[in-house]
């Protein structure tokens, strides 16, 4: 057991009461066996956390227990909220006057004040994670400077402290909020990003709105000065030389952080697959000013224009990116795979590699289809035919334990040298694709699997199974739009959801099921218990093979260098403190990714509505996404989404009916996959809204 847990294991079953702290840090480091200051250090990140809480004074419990629990504030501009608690099928309601002042997107302990069949009433006594910024437009009254929140869900607006910026109406600020001492806000305007008016000011808005940014604190810059520009001799000492095996990467054009490299042989009775990885840990190690920044990060995040990188580009482009022509340190997974698509032996080793060739993804689906070869690919064509065989096999297996292949539309857009998007389409993925994802997965797969049999600490990706209620509502769903389903078994498989997905392949309803499905499902997650992950149908799986741009990957990478120079003995104590570990990056990493997909959406949902602006009045052919009580969602073929509003909507008596997802009138019937033309009727870029018409039924 870690000491933290150790310490929360002792406050929990004595429920500690202490005249003074002092005495209670005495306490815990007689009990825990360490100094006190160790002892306080622990206590302080526990209570900085929300594992504790000072129910009264000198009196601390653990979180969740005596009726408290914890969770991420949900504000709305009514003033009441909702609080999202882990474990809890449902969101603790928060009534306007129990709030404590809490504002979206804080963390905060809440004390549980009414259980009924109807939900869980709650009262915010703790903020422990406070908002640091907020971004917004400059408003000004009689004089006064006032900070009005682009989150529509904070109701107020905040009085701004005046510094020595020019501040003007109507610019995009980002400003550190101050709470007083009386319980009311103020705001120091730190950053002002532009107008409100301009579209980069806007995507900009977005990125401080998520508390992203791009450029890295001065000691990160320092550090990575001092970087290695290549390989030396005494790195390369112990590793497996593959510098003379044909590797080579295979990624998007644009792509310059390069962490996975491949090679393929074939032999008698077997396939030889290695799937090289990029050894990050050999330059970021734990604690290092580079690690504490990639913490923070979590991951990096992909826009339209621009890439915020979670490590400096003199590691994610330099050093570390497996560039053609060049040595670089690598943690190689090398599989021998039998033509049943079984992986029959495998080695996990620290390597060095020189790729041949940096490859696209357009230019391997050319070679292998036929259509077109290059210098390099010419001379790779035999390997690229040898990675297809064995990924039909891979994907023939896929298809029979029942993994999930969801078809959820994504959108790419084209820009032009000013980086102002001119067109937009949907993404196209290729069979080249799936030949890297393939092998990635399998390569993710035989690492946890090997991990999980060693019962060695690990970070996991874990997807678990959908609710029995979410399974109910798809079929609901179905129901309600003609679609036949199966018997919902007993025990709920991706298989099932499959079959599902393949009988509306070639229907008009196929997106929107997809995306019904999709929602149903649990969020993927990372944990340091091994859960399986639902959607690939597998019992064991990690992410072992993006370490650049994913800190679970560059923390079970550590792992695996530790365990491979420690030849497998690690000390109980060091256990301890990796399992430690391993909870608080798998936790860390979650909510990072969970930021970094909405950022990436909004930015996405803000440059089509850029695209869509100068197209009012337009009329297009869509098909109904969602139907709702005040109106009907429709999509395009390039993947805009907007709204219908009901009172736009031909006149009619409508009725909402929940189930079938209908609105129905006494002439007029919408109906989720009906194809309808519309007509653009606005486009909001402050809040990327696009409303439309119905322009015939």
């Amino acid at each position: 057991m870690s000491k933290k847990k150790e310490l929360l294991s002792i406050i929990d079953k004595n429920s500690l009461v202490f005249t003074n702290t002092d005495k209670l840090f005495l306490f815990l480091s007689s009990k825990l066996e360490l100094d006190v200051e160790q002892a306080k250090k622990i206590f302080y990140s526990c209570l900085d956390n929300g594992d504790l809480f000072e129910i009264r004074k000198n009196k601390f419990i653990t979180i969740p227990s005596h009726g408290y629990v914890k969770g991420e504030f949900f504000g709305t501009a009514k003033g009441f909220g909702f609080v999202r608690v882990d474990g809890y099928p449902n969101d603790v309601f928060i009534p306007a006057n129990r709030t404590m002042n809490a504002l979206d997107g804080e963390m905060v302990i809440v004390k549980i004040m009414s259980q009924t069949n109807d939900g869980v009433d709650g009262q915010v006594v703790k903020i422990y994670k406070e908002l640091e910024n907020i971004v917004g437009a400059i408003n000004i009254v009689g004089g006064n400077y006032f900070l009005d929140p682009d989150n529509t869900k904070i109701s107020f607006d905040f009085p701004i402290v005046r510094t020595g910026l020019k501040l003007q109406k109507n610019m995009k600020v980002l400003a550190k909020v101050v709470r007083t001492d009386k319980g009311k806000f103020k705001a120091i305007v730190t950053e002002i990003l532009g107008f409100e008016d301009d579209v980069k000011t806007l995507e900009l808005s977005i990125i401080r709105e998520h508390n992203l940014f791009e450029n890295f604190p001065s000691q990160v810059v320092d550090a990575e000065q001092k970087l290695p520009k290549t390989v030396s001799v005494k790195q390369k000492q112990g590793r497996l030389d593959l510098t003379k095996e044909c590797i080579f990467t295979i990624d998007g054009a644009d792509a310059k952080d390069l962490d996975d490299a491949v090679n393929i042989k074939k032999f008698d009775k077997f396939y030889e697959l290695g799937v090289h990885i990029a050894d990050v840990g050999e330059y970021v190690k734990q604690g290092n000013v580079f690690d504490e920044e990639a913490y923070k990060r979590g991951t990096s995040v992909y826009f339209p224009t621009s890439v915020l990188p979670m490590l400096p580009k003199g590691l994610s482009n330099g050093i570390c990116s497996l560039n053609e022509g060049v040595e670089r340190l690598t943690l190689s997974c090398i599989m021998k795979v039998d033509f049943s698509g079984k992986v029959i032996d495998y080695k996990i080793c620290e390597s060095v590699i020189k790729s041949v060739a940096r490859l696209t993804y357009d230019e391997v689906y050319d070679a292998i289809t036929g259509k077109q070869l290059n210098e390099k690919t010419k001379r790779l064509k035999d390997d690229f035919l040898l990675m297809r065989e064995l990924c039909d096999i891979l994907e023939e297996n896929t298809q029979k334990r029942g993994a999930l292949d969801l078809d959820v539309p994504e959108v790419e857009f084209v820009f032009d040298d000013k980086g102002m998007a001119v067109d937009l389409t949907r993404r196209e993925r290729n069979s080249a694709h799936r030949l890297i994802e393939d092998f990635m997965v399998l390569a993710n797969e035989t690492v946890a699997r090997h991990f999980n049999n060693l019962k060695v600490p690990f970070v996991y990706r874990v997807h678990e199974a959908p609710t029995k209620e979410k399974v109910e509502g798809v079929c609901d769903f179905l129901k309600g739009i003609g679609v036949p389903y199966p018997q919902i078994p007993q025990n709920i498989t991706p298989a099932y959801f499959q079959e599902i997905l393949d009988s509306v392949e070639n229907s008009n309803t196929k997106d929107v099921v997809n995306k019904v499905v999709l929602r149903s499902m649990q969020k993927a997650r990372y944990a340091n218990k091994n859960l399986g992950h639902f959607g690939l149908a597998l019992t064991d799986y990690c992410h072992f093979t993006s370490p650049i741009r994913r800190y679970p990957d560059l923390t079970i990478h550590r792992i695996i260098k530790e365990w491979l120079h420690k030849k497998g003995k690690i000390e109980s104590s060091r256990i301890d403190e990796l399992d430690e570990f391993t909870f608080e990056a798998s936790e860390q990493s979650s909510l990072c990714e969970r930021n970094a997909d909405y950022a990436e959406r909004d930015v996405d949902d803000l440059w089509k509505a850029y695209l869509m602006k100068d197209k009012v009045g337009q009329v297009f052919d869509a098909t109904i996404s969602s139907v709702t009580n005040f109106g009907i969602f429709v999509a395009l073929d390039n993947t805009v989404e907007g709204l219908v509003r009901i009172e736009d909507l031909p006149d009619d008596a409508y009725l909402f009916l929940e189930k079938q997802l209908k609105l129905k009138g006494a002439t007029h019937v919408y109906s989720i996959g009906d194809k309808v033309k519309v007509t653009l009727a606005s486009v909001n870029l402050q809040n990327r809204n696009i409303d439309f018409k119905i322009t015939e039924n």
